[in-house]
């Protein structure tokens, strides 16, 4: 089965229903909030910038992620 991918548009509300393992990787980069109603709105870019982080190799560690999981 084909993993799914994510991009810098994905929501992080959608992405924790994705695949929950990710909560380490956000928690690890400040997003301590990630069930915060706010939160689950906001796309890894939006969060990513926030937090000062790159969002293109956010969503690459994401997707590696998620991919390892598929397997």
């Amino acid at each position: 089965m084909a993993a799914t991918v994510v991009t810098k548009d994905t929501l992080i509300g959608d992405l924790l229903k994705i695949d929950a393992n990710v909560a380490p990787i956000l928690m690890g980069i400040g997003m301590h909030c990630l069930g915060c109603p706010a939160s689950q709105g906001e796309s890894i870019e939006e969060a990513a910038y926030v937090h000062g982080i790159d969002p293109a190799a956010l969503v690459k560690v994401i997707n590696e992620v998620i991919e390892k999981d598929a397997q």
